[in-house]
């Protein structure tokens, strides 16, 4: 296993390129199984995800070759299996896109529950509404998530709630099923913008992606495309907060502005210098950041994936911060790991309430989950003296060479390994 060993205290200053978009990528790699050619995808971030997707498309008999780092060549056309097991979808949320992606493809999917971090309860009763809207037959048995359809159809499928993971596999589903299929209170994060523009590429028929309504007309065949990932709206918000925590100026290069606008927005709230270029942010920050006030939501709100590095940025406030988080139902475990540092942090249910401290202490910590890791990176980047993070595999998941571009910022940053013994300790 390995950490994280951080000596903070040093603004970070210098460019950092942001990588293609994990949340795209998880998406769009399972969607080339509705291919009936050869698929190239450009600009894939190289993550344990996707590498864990990679693997998986192997084993199901995709031909996966390697063009360059970040460009991959997928033939989907020797995929005979439609059964994806406990060891190819634990660790990772998105192996229940192979849902939508095998039931559009071969009406029949086999797929164990997904894993990935834990912020609490991810029923798949709204992934299971909408297949059966378009005819298939859901059942779980022994563990196994079951899909079958002799045909698909299209349908009307209301969303009771807005589910990123619920669009897009019915999005997956419809793109091949006869008729028309529209998904109300769809979600409208940039992803499902990249997956529909990545479909409609290889000839599908999907219009209103990014809006609520999402229409889908089947199409019979799909042909190969090559197609390049969006930049990472999440890894590109995540530095921004660190140059604002560590009083730095960072250009932040490839990226789409228009994707961090709720973010931007809550910078320039406490402080930050925020300057928007055609493909580029620079973020400059040089007092104590001001309190303020975030409750995450669905896209176009404030994202949940940047509610923890607001959370340490906060934690250092001049004031107090209350946080509410409208998302998921577990995500402040996070908090406990910074009150090891001298954070103030009380929680309340979904509500977080921080008193911002003049600095905080370094400490060893654990990462809880992908974003909180993160997160910890930047609460010992901003603090003086050596901090630890443990359960980097967390943080693997998500940041492509995370070390490396904190360091080109001038960050001291090392990837240590260390006795499993160690990393194995049981979190609060």
């Amino acid at each position: 296993m390995e950490k994280f060993v951080i000596n903070g205290g040093k603004p970070l200053k210098g460019t950092v390129k942001i990588s293609g978009a994990k949340n795209a990528a998880v998406a769009i790699l399972p969607a080339v199984l509705l291919s009936d050619e050869p698929c190239t995808i450009e600009n894939l971030p190289q993550i344990s995800d996707v590498q864990t997707l990679l693997e998986s498309l192997s084993t199901l008999g995709a031909d996966v070759k390697l063009i360059n780092k970040d460009t991959v060549r997928i033939d989907p056309r020797g995929v005979r299996s439609c059964l994806v097991t406990k060891e190819m979808a634990e660790g990772m949320r998105a192996s229940s896109y192979f849902l939508g992606a095998l039931l559009g493809r071969c009406k029949n999917a086999v797929v164990a529950p997904p894993g990935g971090c834990d912020f609490g309860v991810r029923p798949i009763d709204l992934h299971i509404k909408g297949f059966e809207t378009l005819g298939a037959d859901v059942s779980i048995e022994n563990g196994m998530v079951e899909a079958h359809a002799e045909e698909l159809f299209g349908g009307s499928v209301y969303l009771d709630m807005v589910s990123v993971g619920a669009t897009i596999n019915i999005m997956l589903a419809a793109v091949k099923a006869k008729g028309l299929t529209v998904i109300e209170n769809a979600a409208r994060e940039p992803h499902i913008v990249d997956l529909a523009n990545f479909l409609n590429s290889m000839g599908a028929n999907i219009m209103g992606a990014g809006t609520s309504n999402i229409r889908i007309r089947g199409v019979e065949h799909l042909k190969g495309t090559t197609y390049s990932i969006i930049p990472d709206q999440i890894e590109a918000g995540t530095y921004m907060v660190a140059a604002v925590a560590t009083k730095g100026d960072v250009l932040i290069e490839n990226v789409i502005p228009k994707h961090l606008e709720s973010i931007i927005a809550k910078l320039v709230e406490v402080g930050a210098s925020v300057t928007e270029y055609d493909e580029s942010i620079r973020v400059k920050m040089t007092t104590r950041p001001k309190c303020c006030n975030i409750k995450t939501m669905p896209h176009p709100g404030f994202p949940t994936d940047m509610q923890p590095q607001f959370g340490v940025l906060l934690s250092v406030a001049d004031g107090t911060s209350v946080i509410n988080e409208g998302v998921w139902d577990n995500r402040y475990r996070y908090l406990d790991q910074l009150s090891s540092m001298r954070a103030q942090v009380r929680v309340d249910g979904k509500t977080a309430i921080i008193n911002g401290v003049e600095e905080l202490s370094p400490a060893a910590v654990s990462a809880v989950d992908l974003r909180a890791g993160a997160a910890l990176i930047i609460a010992g980047l901003m603090t003086k003296g050596e901090t630890s993070v443990g359960q980097i595999q967390y943080i693997d998941r998500g940041y492509e060479f995370i070390a490396e571009k904190f360091s080109a910022l001038g960050a001291d940053i090392k990837r240590v390994s260390v006795p499993d013994e160690v990393q194995n300790i049981k979190l609060a």
